[in-house]
């Protein structure tokens, strides 16, 4: 193997070791149907996509930091429609759990389907009611922020009682510790006052 094969070899690696939510079972896993035991199958799939959402999020969030440099409309729509597809995709991993196929006991069976419909529905239904007070760009970290909460909290329920060392569930307790100060932007963003200037003198007349 030539050495230009390595670089991607060597990313590869780490991608599949990067956050595991249990014993080689990282969203890479997920993403790529890697999983142990043969059940990478759709439903992995859609749990680990919205994890990459977080490039988009901080991405939004160096952005912010210059309000000179908002997205532009086409990438807004883009951005949208990859929180759409996010929020439809956690609904369908929802779907085991409300038709009883999951195989949980009804006590995560409850807290998965409260935490993965509840914060999308509460989130989008704040996102109407506020809809005019809110900027386009602030709008779009909500509901970036939101879909990657949604299913960020399902996924901790589900893996909360997987097995292994702490290096082999590292994600898990990552994704613990993020989702609080996400949930406290999301709230932060929808109650922040919109900046605006102060008014400005009135001119003198002659």
């Amino acid at each position: 193997m030539g050495p230009h094969h390595r670089p991607p070899l060597l990313a590869g690696r780490w991608l599949r070791r990067l956050s595991p939510f249990r014993t080689s079972t990282s969203p890479w896993n997920a993403i790529t149907l890697n999983v142990p035991g043969e059940q990478g199958n759709w439903w992995h799939f859609l749990a680990g996509a919205p994890f990459f959402l977080a490039f988009p999020m901080i991405w939004l969030r160096l952005r912010a930091l210059s309000p000179s440099q908002a997205p532009a409309k086409l990438g807004q729509r883009i951005l949208w429609g990859v929180i759409g597809a996010s929020a439809l995709g956690t609904v369908s991993v929802e779907t085991p759990f409300l038709l009883h196929l999951a195989g949980t006991s009804d006590w995560q069976r409850l807290i998965v389907l409260g935490f993965g419909f509840g914060i999308l529905i509460a989130s989008a239904i704040a996102l109407y009611l506020r809809r005019r007070q809110l900027s386009a760009t602030r709008a779009t970290r909500i509901a970036l922020n939101t879909a990657y909460l949604a299913n960020a909290a399902l996924c901790l329920v589900v893996y909360s009682d997987a097995p292994g060392a702490f290096s082999s569930r590292s994600g898990w307790f990552v994704t613990l510790f993020l989702v609080w100060p996400i949930a406290a932007e999301i709230a932060w963003l929808f109650f922040r006052p919109t900046g605006s200037r102060a008014p400005q003198g009135r001119p003198r007349t002659a």
